[in-house]
């Protein structure tokens, strides 16, 4: 690979900044630190015969000092050319997981990309699971929650791509915005005569979730009085479960605003055994644009997300970061829309 033997440390300008920004070490970085050749590195990087022990050492730790990774073109040469994505999500029985892989899988081939799919949700091990990935793709994307900090310390300088990230992420990210869909579906639960609607969140009573919060400001903007109720788990059982009580009031409500579409499918089947018409006694709403909530009766009102928008962006961003482009926006929206069906 063609490029500077200057080395970058610590004190060096080129290894500040963020993980998405700053420069790649080559290999000529980690022959110049180690005092050997670049066919030396070679041979250490991939544990080749024919260099001692005190060199392979020496060059391995020179290497993760500069954070060093192979050139995904240079691995090219062995993996046929493809690039390597890393999608990391957190629950493949969630139907919103494998509509997002799919999303994903099917641009990724198109821009000649191959993708390795990790559940950390059910994995026993998610922090082995994450090595592994990481040692094996050029970038990886997902929901990584808690293991995004400390990203570098931990799992070298693979880059990343954090789905739902906030603006101040020191990582690229996409970030799914509801709030403009959450206005239009509160401005229809007005319009359309409702009184009493209840925010079902996925959340303890003490941690309220943003999406959560959200929905009831929008209600309570538009003059309504909603109640906060909370299920501990975004599934269809606890929601249907925490509905079933709801409803029993003396004065049910007349409308749910459910935290995904799985709780608001919850929310339908709780309904349906009460005997409960929706619409006519009750409207119900959730949040994703799951391809079953078409399929339902009534079919579901919901606040969709472009799957396919995410995953433009996503390969967009892959690219940049594989290719180290600081001219790219490393920060991304993609926002809700509002899909009015029976439900509501």
């Amino acid at each position: 690979m063609a490029g500077s033997s200057r080395l970058t440390g610590a004190g060096d300008p080129e290894a500040t900044g963020s993980p998405a920004t700053r420069r790649r070490a080559t290999i000529l970085d980690v022959a110049a630190a180690a005092g050997v050749s670049r066919q030396t590195v070679t041979r250490a990087i991939n544990d080749m015969p024919g260099i001692s022990v005190e060199t392979k050492r020496r060059v391995l730790d020179a290497a993760s000092t500069l954070a060093y990774r192979p050139s995904r073109f240079g691995r090219g040469l062995v993996t046929g050319g493809d690039s390597q994505l890393g999608l990391v999500v957190s629950d493949l029985t969630n139907p919103y997981s494998p509509e997002l892989a799919a999303a994903v899988v099917r641009r990724a081939a198109a821009e000649g990309w191959s993708v390795s799919l990790v559940d950390i949700g059910l994995a026993g091990s998610a922090d082995r699971l994450l090595h592994s990935l990481h040692a094996q793709v050029d970038v990886i994307v997902g929901y990584l929650g808690e293991w995004a900090l400390g990203w570098e310390s931990r799992f070298g300088a693979t880059p990343l791509i954090l789905l739902d990230a906030g603006a101040d992420s020191p990582h690229a990210g996409i970030n799914l915005n509801p709030a403009a869909a959450i206005e239009d579906l509160a401005a229809h639960f007005v319009a359309v005569g409702t009184r009493r609607p209840v925010v079902l969140d996925a959340s303890e009573p003490h941690a309220t979730s943003g999406r959560g919060s959200a929905m009831m400001g929008a209600l309570e903007r538009r003059g309504l009085s909603p109640e906060l109720v909370h299920a501990s788990a975004s599934t269809p059982e606890h929601a249907s479960a925490v509905t079933a009580q709801v409803i029993r009031r003396a004065t049910p409500p007349d409308a749910i605003f459910a935290f995904n579409d799985l709780m608001a499918l919850g929310v339908l089947s709780a309904c349906r055994h009460a005997g409960l018409d929706v619409p006519r006694d009750i409207r119900v709403a959730g949040v994703d644009g799951l391809t079953i909530g078409g399929l339902v009766a009534p079919t579901l009102t919901t606040l969709a997300v472009d799957f396919d928008e995410v995953a433009r962006h996503t390969l967009e961003l892959a690219v940049a970061l594989g290719d180290r482009r600081p001219d790219i926006d490393l920060h991304r929206v993609v926002s809700h829309r509002l899909v009015l069906r029976e439900s509501a």
